[in-house]
């Protein structure tokens, strides 16, 4: 039996968390302290949730094969990274003893570089997916490689 990566049944937690925070904080300026107050619970959570799926991430490293594949890996954790520190200072800039405060010029610049981090990841982790097969078929070594017909192969080979 094959084992399926905890990764990916992860990341849709601080994905959803940090949109619906990146949504209140703007909306906020309509609406006012109702939305904010949102912001800073689904921050916690986000960020809360990424460590877990960092790591998840980080125990499924090993079973990409190298090449093209790993190279995207590498650039998928990093703009993660990115991501996770946009929201985390987003998150502990905007804190008073442990309440959140009202969205400010940066908290709102803040949302928007994470989101685009955010964004740019998730493509990147959908490419991995889609484009190199990863975690789409287990051998019985438990390495992941493409699923067939999805490999590239230079013209005339």
């Amino acid at each position: 039996m094959s084992r399926h990566p905890l990764h990916p049944a992860i990341v849709h937690f601080p994905i959803a968390c940090w949109t619906l925070a990146v949504v209140a904080d703007f909306a906020s300026l309509r609406i006012g302290e109702t939305a904010w107050h949102w912001s800073g619970g689904l921050l916690a959570v986000g960020c809360g949730m990424a460590l877990l799926a960092m790591l998840a991430g980080l125990m499924e490293l090993p079973r990409i094969p190298e090449g093209p594949a790993l190279r995207d890996t590498y650039l998928h954790m990093g703009t993660m990274i990115v991501a996770f520190m946009f929201f985390t200072l987003r998150l502990l800039l905007r804190l008073d003893l442990l309440q959140p405060l009202a969205p400010d010029g940066l908290s709102l610049l803040l949302d928007a570089g994470g989101f685009l981090a955010l964004a740019a990841g998730g493509w990147l982790g959908g490419r991995l997916v889609y484009g190199h097969g990863i975690g789409s078929r287990s051998s019985a070594d438990g390495s992941m490689h493409p699923r067939k017909g999805h490999r590239k192969t230079p013209a005339g080979t």
